[in-house]
């Protein structure tokens, strides 16, 4: 069984050689490392290159990062897309009081590298849910990631009908809305995801959760774990363009 993780902030995460061991001794074989800030971006390059192979790097500007300058932003990504395997994480957040007019700025910028590099994109879209689509589709995006989705049905199937992909978090266990997303979706378009370090229950996740993800979903969709592993596996390295 091969698994990925593919969205996590792992530069927040402390004694990370051992969580690492911990995640490959849960079949984890690879981790998308995603960044939101100037500074995260530098540290998850840095982790990538110290462990190449096995952390791959995604870097972007997070909504509630909106303020951040934008050109040494771009400057940033633009310089370091080639070790890439995504933008992201980049997107709109509804539930903070930060300028949409400035999310939507530095979104569209992130969104306009990804359309002339072919990067995919890894997407938040929390209560902004059918924004973020629209200008993803606006944009002409092919490839993306909705991260931890839980919004309206009809969104989400507008989301599907395009071919992009939606992932699935520990949030699953406790979720309504998210447990609804993952239920509607097949599994030819869901991911795995522990949004490391995220609390859930009071504890913050590692990638080697990752698994546990994997159980849950396995049981809304009525198929055995392997058989997700798999699919989910093969999404992950189809979706960033990394062996399996």
């Amino acid at each position: 069984m091969k698994l990925i993780d593919t969205h996590a902030h792992i530069e927040e995460i402390h004694d990370l050689d051992n969580v690492i061991q911990r995640a490959k001794m849960n079949n984890v074989v690879a981790i998308i490392a995603v960044g939101s800030s100037i500074k995260s971006n530098a540290d998850i390059l840095s982790l990538a290159s110290k462990y190449n192979g096995f952390i791959y790097p995604s870097i972007g500007i997070h909504p509630i990062e909106a303020e951040t300058d934008i050109k040494t932003a771009i400057t940033q990504i633009i310089s370091n897309i080639d070790h890439c395997v995504a933008i992201g994480e980049i997107g709109l957040d509804y539930q903070y009081d930060i300028s949409k007019t400035k999310q939507k700025e530095i979104f569209e910028n992130m969104l306009q590298i990804s359309k002339k590099i072919g990067k995919p994109v890894s997407l938040h879209s929390r209560k902004a849910w059918d924004d973020v689509f629209s200008l993803v589709q606006t944009i002409g995006i092919s490839k993306a990631v909705f991260h931890w989705y839980s919004g309206p049905n009809e969104v989400l199937k507008k989301i599907l009908d395009n071919g992009y992909f939606i992932s699935a978090t520990p949030a699953v266990w406790h979720s309504p809305k998210h447990r609804n997303a993952i239920e509607m979706t097949p599994v030819e378009s869901i991911l795995l995801e522990t949004d490391t370090p995220v609390k859930y229950g009071g504890i913050p996740s590692e990638p080697s959760d990752v698994t546990k993800v994997l159980n849950v979903v396995a049981k809304i969709k009525n198929i055995s774990i392997d058989k997700l592993a798999d699919i989910t596996t093969n999404n992950a390295c189809k979706l960033f363009d990394i062996s399996c």
